[in-house]
């Protein structure tokens, strides 16, 4: 590392922003060339594996601000992703859905993201790959609320 104080890079919690910070440009980079961004692929995964789901229960299990879940699904909408209608079952909240469009948008977003990990990792071997996952999952759920 490039003149950084050794009792700074011997830090994980500094190796970890600074990974981070690369992490991110890498994935908006990729998702930009799909015409996307990072919340259209947490909601478009969630509606994918959890089915559809109101504006709400997406802010939750994608972790993302209600307004900034409204913005991203208004997006979805506008590009064929996601359909939004009244909720048959609680008529003030909307019920949004995956479509065909969507499918195929997240399965092209899976591989930008899939080839953003090769790159981030790609000096790590497969082994170390999943060692290195497998810690930092067990590391974030110890620190997530209950």
């Amino acid at each position: 590392m490039n003149e950084i104080p050794q009792r700074l890079a011997a830090k994980p919690s500094w190796l970890i922003t600074q990974l981070a910070v690369h992490a991110r440009r890498l994935v908006s980079e990729g998702f930009a060339a799909a015409g996307a961004r990072g919340y259209h692929y947490r909601i478009l995964a969630a509606l994918d594996e959890f089915g559809p789901a109101s504006q709400a229960q997406l802010g939750r299990r994608c972790r993302i601000d209600r307004s900034d879940v409204v913005a991203a699904v208004n997006g979805l909408v506008e590009l064929g992703h996601v359909d939004r209608a009244p909720d048959p079952d609680h008529g003030r909240r909307n019920r949004v859905t995956l479509t065909s469009s969507g499918v195929r948008q997240l399965r092209r977003m899976d591989g930008l993201l899939d080839q953003v990990q090769d790159d981030l990792l790609a000096p790590l071997p497969a082994a170390d790959r999943q060692t290195l996952t497998r810690l930092l999952s067990q590391v974030l759920a110890h620190h997530e609320p209950e």
